[in-house]
């Protein structure tokens, strides 16, 4: 399997920067002028690709006023689904000129699909991946659909088990995609950082051959940074112009300015993970000559012992290192020894 991917022309793996995706969901507040505004600021903060999710409120649930029906704790507590889902959906009739306006601009935009009917609809827009939500992990003839497009696959893993995700990892793969990448996942809005579990995203690679990442719903960018340095190539977050704008997702969503922080440190970061390096690195040889090192630190006649008296341990690292300073204690100069001369094993007798 690869351990690197391709969606729009942008390589996304190791070796690769992270790839920063945008979600939308529904920040755009039922109105397209922002959702159109949505994507010029992820655009302009550095962003990879902007994110839609593609349903109905009657594709995801039915208008039923049941117990069952209704939210129960966390942020949408007491909303009832069909309710929550019409405000929070992309108008089908939105996606057109999404996908046109995101092309113009020079940005990535792909979506979630929620059911087949979704997955027909974004293959005529010419969607250039798809995304599996964590709730929809567990629908494998959804994800046979997905992957019979021949396009790269993105599956969020919240609250999934490492059954459940091998499942579905291997539908898709018997369905022919090679290009997958996977997610670890913490579903709940906000997650809390102590259940964030980022050595869950190493495992992950491991156990899968795939391109890892995270799907992070907590607040700020903390943890999307750490993430990167736990091998996460590619990194959603939720986004909004401003969350004082309200809206359904608005309260775990960043904002443009922290967007484009989570570009700088999630690149900053890639950069710095390296490899294994011992031994110094082009940046630290300059600073190597500020190594201690043993001095003549008192003029020394021929003949004369060295004692702690006319030789030290100082700054610079010119002479022998200063794990030889008790050999060299004892020992008589082969010559006179000027004060400041480092010293070396051809200045002492034998």
């Amino acid at each position: 399997m690869t351990q690197r991917i391709n969606i729009d022309g942008r390589d996304i793996g190791e070796g690769c920067p992270p790839y920063i995706v945008a979600e939308m969901s529904g920040n755009h507040n039922r109105d397209l002028s922002r959702a159109l505004r949505i994507i010029d600021a992820a655009k302009a903060a550095g962003a990879d690709a902007v994110k839609l999710q593609t349903y109905r409120a009657d594709t995801i649930t039915i208008d039923h006023y049941g117990d069952e029906f209704i939210v129960k704790g966390g942020l949408w507590n007491g909303r009832r689904l069909y309710e929550l889902y019409e405000e929070a959906h992309t108008p089908w009739e939105w996606h057109a000129p999404i996908f046109e306006h995101a092309r113009r601009i020079g940005i990535t935009v792909f979506s979630s699909p929620f059911d087949s009917t979704a997955v027909d609809f974004l293959e005529e827009l010419g969607a250039p991946a798809y995304k599996i939500a964590s709730p929809e992990l567990i629908d494998l003839p959804l994800i046979r659909k997905v992957a019979q497009t021949g396009k790269p696959i993105v599956m969020s893993t919240g609250a999934a088990t490492l059954e459940e995700i091998a499942e579905a990892i291997q539908t898709a793969r018997s369905a022919g995609v090679n290009e997958l990448v996977v997610l670890h996942c913490t579903a709940a809005y906000p997650a809390p950082p102590e259940e964030a579990n980022l050595a869950s995203i190493k495992s992950l690679a491991e156990q899968f051959d795939v391109v890892v990442g995270l799907s992070d719903h907590t607040l700020g960018t903390t943890v999307s940074a750490m993430a990167v340095g736990f091998g996460a190539s590619f990194i959603e977050k939720h986004f909004t112009l401003a969350r004082a704008d309200g809206g359904v997702d608005s309260a775990f969503s960043l904002e443009p300015h922290e967007l484009a922080e989570l570009v700088t440190t999630a690149r900053i970061a890639q950069t710095a993970v390296g490899k294994p390096t011992f031994g110094p690195t082009s940046s630290e040889a300059s600073v190597l000559r500020n190594r201690r090192s043993l001095y003549v630190v008192k003029p020394v006649i021929k003949g004369e012992v060295l004692t702690l008296d006319n030789i030290r341990s100082i700054r610079p690292a010119n002479g022998l290192k200063p794990k030889f300073l008790e050999s060299v204690l004892g020992r008589r100069a082969a010559r006179n020894l000027a004060f400041g001369e480092p010293l070396s094993f051809e200045m002492l007798e034998n």
